[in-house]
């Protein structure tokens, strides 16, 4: 009996193909699926391609994105794109944007277009072009269109550095910070979001 090859290949589409690598050099595991798969894997230095509700978890993220490209030794490397989603779980900060690019090495994450990032922890939602968070120094840096939000605070500037851990926000670029009725402007403005203190 001959197969439709139509079928066939819309068949494998439906099935997840997942792996499941022990990494010795990052002492932990990573996982990933996708609709499909192309490269070659058991290779330190392999660089693998997932397309279509491609999915990624280690032990401190969690991603879903179109597509995901894993490169480098280890799969050091991981470059998401379209309708990028996922959470730091050491962190516990979400995010989505249109690119990312992640070292597992550095733990520095590169966030590129419509990005947003949301601090559970402290009720704190930031938008911006550019982020690039570091996980170990729980440190956000903001580019371009920067508004950041938290109780009833709204903080909009061209450039925004965020501190998780101290809670504080420096702003500049046409800097401003409105609490409720009031606005402060400046081209530099240092918020503590704990005191709610501007200078």
């Amino acid at each position: 009996k001959k197969i439709n090859r139509k079928n066939f290949t819309k068949g494998l589409y439906i099935f997840f193909i997942l792996f499941v690598i022990n990494s010795q050099l990052f002492a932990e595991k990573i996982i990933f699926s996708a609709n499909s798969m192309s490269g070659k894997t058991g290779d330190s230095s392999s660089t693998t391609e997932l397309k279509g509700n491609s999915y990624i978890l280690t032990e401190t993220i969690e991603i879903n994105a179109d597509n995901i490209t894993l490169s480098g030794d280890d799969y050091r490397f991981i470059e998401a794109s379209g309708k990028v989603k996922g959470k730091n779980l050491e962190t516990k900060m979400e995010f989505s944007a249109d690119t990312l690019n992640f070292d597992r090495t550095t733990k520095i994450a590169k966030l590129i277009g419509n990005v947003e990032l949301i601090d559970i922890e402290n009720s704190v939602k930031a938008n911006a072009q550019r982020i690039e968070y570091n996980q170990d120094k729980e440190i956000a840096i903001l580019q371009i269109e920067v508004n950041l939000t938290q109780k009833e605070n709204e903080c909009t500037g061209a450039y925004a550095i965020y501190y998780k851990k101290q809670q504080v926000l420096e702003l500049s670029g046409n800097a401003q910070v409105k609490q409720k009725k009031d606005t402060f402007r400046a081209q530099n403005i240092y918020f503590n979001m704990d005191t709610e203190e501007i200078k």
